[in-house]
């Protein structure tokens, strides 16, 4: 298309320039017997008529001939605009440095040859002694241009020093912040965050403070929150750390820092700095952060700080478990074919043990090859399994309210074999190796029991042949071997 286009136009220019050029060439010819008709037309009634009637066909002549060349450099401006900035500075993506050049260009280039235009035409009237001695045609000339002169060498040296470019997002101290959409020699056009255009003339942004943040740079941004002066600072940016890490539109170039601010009136003060792929989407990733903050805070029984007065009088006791709760979560788990071999006692142990944790929509549970040594069961809200299939990631199976997952990590230790991921705000059980560590001392047998069933079901499962591959990590070796080798059962 851009040469078809550079086709059409080299064409056209050639036939247009063609033509100009060959009138002009043809003027002389025609000026002298024109001159003789007219000197001999009206030189036979009255001479003086004559020669002014010669005269001014003799400035006609001239005029036109200012006219026909100014055409031509017109028309070839034009043409050299197209192809030095419609082409080369199109593929090279600075459309805004063409447009105030372009401008800039012409007018130089129009100025300049109708001076040496006129002056070969009317070689006794010095345009520039005229110019310059006008006092009064400079100072009205001066007064009228001085907001588009001040525009033009404000947008000149702008570019000269491109402090921005089309794309980046740029903050103006009192005026707004936004994306650059385009850049002329009159202003600059900004995108806002709220889809308002913001316009603002060269000369006034050349007076202003400019934060930029640049489109191919790594920009950071701050989020604050605060804890209670109870909680784990290690724990707490552990935790943190990796909730955000797992945030879209975060880059994994660089890790995140999550770092004390201050030690305030009601609790611990604290910033995570990160670093965004695209910083034009700061407003929502920004948001996701603060999302995911109170998920892991929920998860890890994390609290926020807020002000609060405390009056202590004695020591507080230990909250106890709701029946309801545990009685909930021990319907729960007779209900897990694995778990069927347990007596009701200790199922009952098991449900004490058991911890709810809830995820936000998108959140991974677990990871496919992470290690783990627990289970899952779904209390509400759904998941969806998948692995990678060639580099891509697919979904193999959902789940929903009381399915469960992550057996094999409980038991075997084995890392798992694809990665779970909330499809909507989910709260699951989980289980831990330790609560079921205990069981299996005080009765050994359940170990065949649970095997045997935990057997059956990978047969059934590897007939899937999306898991096929993925549950053959373990099979050289018994299950009944791997889940007494990983309790350290004799």
């Amino acid at each position: 298309m851009p040469s078809t286009q550079l086709r059409k136009k080299t064409i056209f220019f050639a036939g247009f320039a063609g033509s100009i050029i060959l009138i002009l060439i043809a003027l002389p010819f025609i000026e002298v017997p024109a001159r003789n008709y007219i000197e001999s037309f009206f030189g036979a009634t009255d001479l003086k008529m004559g020669e002014t009637a010669t005269v001014l066909f003799d400035h006609f002549l001239r005029i036109v001939k200012i006219i026909l060349w100014m055409i031509l450099v017109v028309s070839s401006v034009r043409f050299l605009d197209f192809l030095i900035f419609g082409t080369a500075f199109r593929s090279s993506g600075q459309n805004e440095i063409s447009s105030l050049l372009r401008n800039v260009f012409s007018i130089i280039t129009f100025i300049v040859a109708f001076f040496i235009i006129f002056n070969s035409q009317y070689p006794q009237v010095d345009l520039a002694a005229l110019f310059t001695t006008s006092t009064i045609l400079g100072i009205v000339i001066g007064l009228a241009l001085q907001d588009t002169l001040g525009n033009l060498f404000a947008g000149l040296a702008m570019q000269a020093d491109q402090p921005f470019q089309v794309g980046d997002v740029i903050s103006i101290s009192n005026r707004g912040m936004g994306v650059v959409e385009s850049v002329s020699w009159r202003g600059v056009k900004i995108r806002t965050f709220q889809n308002k255009l913001l316009l603002i003339s060269n000369s006034v942004l050349g007076k202003e403070v400019i934060e930029v943040a640049p489109k191919d740079n790594l920009n950071a941004r701050i989020v604050f929150f605060n804890t209670l002066y109870s909680h784990s600072p290690a724990k707490t940016v552990q935790v943190v750390r990796e909730a955000v890490r797992q945030v879209e539109n975060v880059s994994a170039k660089i890790r995140p820092v999550v770092r004390i601010r201050n030690l305030g009136d009601n609790g611990v003060d604290w910033e995570i700095k990160y670093w965004l792929e695209d910083y034009a989407k700061f407003n929502d990733t920004d948001a996701l952060i603060r999302q995911r903050l109170w998920y892991v805070f929920q998860r890890e029984n994390l609290e926020f700080a807020y002000p609060t007065r405390t009056i202590y009088i004695e020591n507080k006791a230990e909250k106890p478990e709701p029946i309801e709760s545990v009685n909930e979560i021990f319907e729960k788990l007779s209900n897990i074919p694995i778990f069927a071999p347990l007596s009701d006692e200790e199922t009952q142990q098991l449900a004490q043990s058991g911890t709810a944790r809830i995820y936000a929509p998108g959140e991974a549970i677990v990871h496919k090859g992470q290690q783990g040594n627990s289970m899952f069961i779904i209390n509400r809200g759904a998941v969806k399994v998948q692995i990678a299939e060639n580099g891509q990631p697919k979904v193999i199976n959902r789940l929903q309210e009381n399915d469960f997952f992550g057996e094999m990590s409980l038991l075997t230790g084995q890392p798992r074999s694809a990665t779970v991921i909330a499809e909507e705000e989910t709260e699951v059980l989980q289980i831990k190796k330790k609560a079921l560590k205990p069981i299996f001392e005080t009765n050994p047998d359940l170990v065949k029991s649970i095997c045997q069933i935990v057997e059956e079901r990978r047969e059934l499962l590897k007939t899937h042949e999306d898991l096929s591959s993925a549950l053959e990590t373990d099979q050289d070796r018994g299950v009944l071997s791997s889940i007494k080798k990983f309790f350290g059962l004799s």
